[in-house]
């Protein structure tokens, strides 16, 4: 596979999906992405799982999803940054594999994109408040991200964490990032608003997932985000 980029179809959108180790959840979510009411192409991104994830997905025979596989486990970032040149469509929105978003609320996020409208879309979980079994550590960092978004950029941004976001193909492809692990969300951000570009959120429904059923971020994630935001908002 090669990372030459075709030219963008205008009602495709590209779902990039990094997995680690998510052999039990997997299929599901691929197959609640394909019923999902929007024209796409996946691609599923095995960031060196040491189950049994890759083999599902290659079972399943869908000429929709394309399988990426990576030998070693880079982290989320590196995963979303190794299938990013691959996109076709107009569209660009990350989905996680652990079946906490809704995919059938995917056609809101980039709708907006779609339509020539905006080139940024952010799904806000947070528009009715905290969703019910998110855990009080996640709401804390949460809460500390949106405020340092507006204090370091001055941007009303809501939900800086989310998963669900959603870009023009062509502005994401031309960005330089570097991110390996979660700090894929707080370096786009960062870089998006020091390129002068809006960022539109639209509100979605969010299941928690706990650390018991698999969630993978860490306390020390949330660290992390903090810095980087500083670290792109000052550095050149």
């Amino acid at each position: 596979m090669t990372g030459e980029n075709a030219p963008a179809t205008c009602r495709l959108v590209t779902v990039i999906v990094p997995v680690y180790n998510e052999e039990k959840t997997v299929q599901d979510l691929i197959r609640r992405v394909l019923d999902a009411p929007f024209e796409k192409e996946l691609l599923v991104v095995d960031d060196g799982s040491t189950d049994g994830t890759a083999a599902q997905v290659e079972s399943m025979g869908d000429e929709r999803v394309r399988l990426i596989c990576s030998r070693s486990n880079n982290g989320k970032g590196a995963a979303i940054r190794e299938a990013i040149p691959y996109a076709r469509g107009k569209a660009i929105v990350i989905q996680d594999a652990d079946l906490e978003y809704d995919p059938n609320e995917i056609p809101q996020v980039v709708g907006p994109i779609l339509a020539g409208q905006e080139s940024i879309v952010y799904g806000n979980r947070f528009e009715r408040g905290f969703p019910k079994g998110m855990a009080l550590p996640n709401r804390v960092i949460n809460w500390i991200l949106a405020k340092l978004v507006y204090a370091l950029f001055g941007y009303p941004l809501h939900d800086e964490a989310t998963c669900y976001k959603a870009f023009r193909t062509d502005l994401l492809q031309g960005m330089e990032l570097t991110c390996r692990r979660f700090e894929f969300c707080p370096e786009v951000t960062a870089k998006a608003l020091r390129a002068g570009e809006k960022i539109k959120e639209v509100s979605i429904t969010y299941t928690p997932r706990s650390k018991k059923a698999g969630k993978k971020i860490r306390w020390y994630d949330g660290v992390a985000a903090i810095w980087t935001l500083i670290k792109y908002r000052f550095s050149r």
